[in-house]
């Protein structure tokens, strides 16, 4: 089987490298680290990778535009874009360009290579190039939820959220027991610990809530609106958007 391919656009010059060295340990074929957006772009149109990480913080074609041009292509390459910014509005426009993470600096090489593999999983089965491209994946139906409410990528919670509402897809009773079952089992998946996992989870929901996008809320979840102090426990909250995903229909394509 062919390698899968992966550019690195980084301005910091070791941190490009360990993310290419800890990528190839792992078996992908980095073609390209570089701090010049302009010449990483000559590659991603000539190499076509699966994946593009990419820093915003480049020089001559910074990656915004990277991600601009990547986006104009339609060529379907998944990108990870990653920078020290915080600001919402940044966060927002990078995911409307099309990246499907934003992580916020410092990270570890192994994070990256994490968030590579699974966009790079083949979990569509056998399904045409032509079909995959109708149908979001359940990562990237349960991102847009996130986003649409205002939970941010860049907070711990997000991918701890994210891996509770795919094992309330995957198996619905697990909601139950989620301080024996669920927490741990994500502490593990993350090397960290239940309690850690419980406050992250309830801080991102916290998040959300905060801004008070109860029109975004609504349309999510229905007739049912949380607003002030009534904010779904971490249970009910997983419940929910996994009984959404469910009856979409969406189980059938992790």
């Amino acid at each position: 089987m062919a390698q899968k391919k992966v550019v690195v656009l980084e301005s910091n010059k070791e941190t490009g490298r360990q993310i290419a060295e800890y990528l190839e340990k792992e078996g992908f074929e980095v073609s390209v680290v570089t701090d010049d957006g302009a010449e990483g772009m000559q590659v991603i149109e000539s190499q076509k990778p699966q994946v593009a990480i990419v820093g915003l913080v480049l020089k001559n074609l910074d990656g915004f535009g990277v991600l601009e041009r990547i986006k104009e292509t339609g060529e379907g390459i998944s990108v990870i874009a990653t920078g020290g910014y915080s600001d919402d509005g940044i966060i927002a426009r990078v995911l409307a360009l099309g990246a499907k993470y934003y992580l916020m600096k410092p990270f570890s090489a192994a994070t990256i290579a994490e968030r590579v593999k699974e966009m790079t999983a083949s979990s569509m089965g056998t399904i045409s190039v032509k079909e995959k491209r109708g149908i979001l994946s359940l990562d990237e139906r349960i991102s847009n939820i996130f986003i649409s409410i205002g939970i941010p990528p860049h907070i711990k919670g997000y991918g701890y959220l994210r891996e509770g509402i795919k094992m309330a897809v995957e198996d619905p009773a697990i909601i139950n027991n989620v301080t024996k079952q669920l927490y741990p089992q994500i502490a593990e998946r993350f090397s960290t610990t239940a309690s850690k996992v419980e406050r992250a989870i309830r801080h991102s929901i916290e998040v959300a809530w905060n801004r008070q996008r109860i029109d975004a809320i609504n349309a999510v979840f229905g007739v049912r609106v949380y607003i002030g102090s009534d904010k779904p426990t971490n249970s009910e909250f997983i419940a929910l958007v996994a009984d959404k995903l469910i009856l979409e229909g969406i189980a059938n394509f992790r």
